[in-house]
């Protein structure tokens, strides 16, 4: 279950995504809710995904 970690640290490369809308009303919500940062929890989430894939073989 993915539960927001305030500790995550060392993001030093910057790129540029794009959101929908209510996907990036949403992540703001919950960033706020956690008070962390909109970066913090979009990390936190691709971290989560990505330890959470399926191996492939």
């Amino acid at each position: 279950m993915f539960k927001v970690d305030k500790e995550l640290k060392s993001a030093n490369v910057s790129r540029t995504i794009r959101f929908t809308d209510k996907m990036f009303d949403d992540l703001t919500r919950v960033a706020r809710k956690n008070g962390v940062s909109f970066n913090n929890l979009v990390l936190q989430c691709c971290k989560y995904a990505l330890d959470n894939m399926e191996k492939e073989d």
